[in-house]
C-alpha cells in the first residue's frame, strides 16, 4: 500500500480517495529529449538493503515523559514496553525501529512491511482503519499515530481506557522526517537517541542528493495506480511523490502543468505533461498488468516515457514513507532513473 501527502482523509475510503488524489497530478508540461534512449525499457528502483537500521546500542527510556500531541493534548508516557506505532504510511513505525526500539513494538498498520516488523500482528485489517479491539487486546502502554489513521473515536475510545496516544504531526515530506523523529523519540524518552537518528538520516538524504547527476532534469511523472479499483491518478505539487523527485534533481511532470495534490489521470494532462520517465509503485504496477498493461492506459504511450518504456516502479513500503530509509530510498531512485544515462 502507500499513499502521500494526506491527512486524516485517509482513513475512510473517501479519505483514501483524497490521499490518491493527492498521490497524483496530472500538469501540461512541454517535453524535452527523453532521459533515457528508446530500448532502455524499464527498472525497479531497490534498496541495498530493505530492513531498518537500528541504532545499537539500543536506547533506555528516561520515564515519565510529558509532551504535546499534535492535536494539542498533553501526555505523559510512564511505560515503553509494549508500543504500538500506526499510521497510514508506516513511517512511525519504522521511526520506532530506527530508534532501536523495535523489540517492543507489538503490532502493526499493513503499511509496515519491513522484514523486522513483518512477524507483528496487523491493527489495521481495512488497511486505514484502526479495529479498538485488536488494539486492545494488545494491552498497550503507549500508542503513537498521526490523523492519517483512525477513525478519531477509536483514538478517543483508547485514550478513555487509560491509553496515552501521542499523535504525531503527518507532513510527508523530507523536509519533514527529523521534526517527526524528534516527536516520537521526546514521547519515549529517548531524545539522545532522536538527535542521533535525525544526525543520520539527514547525512543520508544529503548523500541521496549530490548522487543525482548535475545538469540533467529529466521530467517525471508520478501515476498512482489501483487497477482492480479503476483508480488512476497522476501526482503533481504536495503529493509527496513531487518531493522524492525533486530530490534526485527531476521536475516533477505534474507540477509543472499546474496540478496539486493528486488528480484523475486524462489522456490529455498526460500527454501535455510529457514525462521522460513515469514513476510507479511495484503493486500499482503489478494491478495494471504491468508495464504492457500501463502502456494501454489512455495517453501513456503518446508520452517520451511510454515510446521509450522508461517505467520505474518501486516498492510501496519505501517509495512515499519518508521514514528513518528515506536518504537510501532517494539514492535508490536516483539510480534507478538515471541508470540507462540519458541527455545532459
Amino acid at each position: 500500500m502507500s499513499g502521500t501527502a494526506r491527512r486524516r482523509g485517509l482513513v475512510p475510503a473517501v479519505a483514501l480517495a483524497v490521499l490518491l488524489l493527492g498521490l497524483t497530478g496530472c500538469a501540461a508540461a512541454t517535453s524535452a529529449t527523453p532521459i533515457a534512449p528508446a530500448g532502455c525499457g524499464p527498472v525497479t528502483a531497490t534498496l541495498d538493503s530493505t530492513d531498518v537500521t537500528a541504532l545499537r546500542p539500543a536506547p533506555t527510556p528516561v520515564l515519565p515523559a510529558t509532551v504535546t500531541s499534535a492535536d494539542g493534548t498533553a501526555v505523559t508516557v510512564t511505560d515503553a514496553s509494549r508500543i504500538l506505532p500506526v499510521n497510514l504510511y508506516g513511517s512511525i513505525a519504522e521511526t520506532v525501529f530506527g530508534l532501536g526500539l523495535g523489540a517492543n513494538v507489538i503490532g502493526r498498520d499493513t503499511s509496515t512491511t519491513f522484514p523486522a516488523a513483518a512477524h507483528l500482528p496487523v491493527v489495521t485489517p481495512a488497511g486505514h482503519d484502526l479495529s479498538a479491539e485488536s488494539v486492545l487486546a494488545l494491552n498497550p502502554t503507549v500508542v503513537l499515530a498521526d490523523d492519517s489513521i483512525g477513525p478519531p473515536e477509536v483514538l478517543r475510545q483508547l485514550r478513555a481506557a487509560g491509553i496515552p496516544v501521542v499523535l504525531i504531526e503527518a507532513e510527508q515530506t523530507l523536509a519533514a522526517v527529523p521534526g517527526h523523529v524528534r516527536a516520537v523519540a521526546a514521547a519515549l524518552g529517548v531524545p539522545a537517541a532522536g538527535e542521533q537518528l535525525v544526525s543520520r538520516i539527514e547525512s543520508e538524504i544529503a548523500a541521496a542528493r549530490r548522487s543525482a547527476p548535475e545538469g540533467r532534469s529529466p521530467r517525471i511523472a508520478f501515476l498512482y495506480l489501483r487497477g482492480t479499483a479503476g483508480v488512476y491518478l497522476i501526482g503533481g505539487e504536495g503529493a509527496g511523490s513531487d518531493a522524492m523527485i525533486e530530490a534526485i534533481g527531476g521536475v516533477d511532470a505534474g507540477s509543472e502543468i499546474g496540478l496539486a495534490k493528486f488528480r484523475p489521470l486524462t489522456s490529455e494532462g498526460l500527454i501535455n505533461a510529457a514525462p521522460d520517465v513515469i514513476l510507479v509503485m511495484s503493486s500499482g504496477l503489478a494491478s495494471v498488468g504491468g508495464v504492457d498493461g500501463l502502456l494501454k492506459l489512455p495517453g501513456v504511450a503518446q508520452t517520451p516515457a511510454g515510446a521509450a518504456r522508461r517505467i520505474v516502479d518501486m516498492d510501496d513500503g519505501t517509495l512515499l514513507t519518508f521514514g528513518t530509509r528515506s536518504g537510501r530510498t532517494v539514492q535508490a531512485l536516483a539510480a534507478a532513473v538515471y541508470s540507462c544515462g540519458g541527455p545532459s
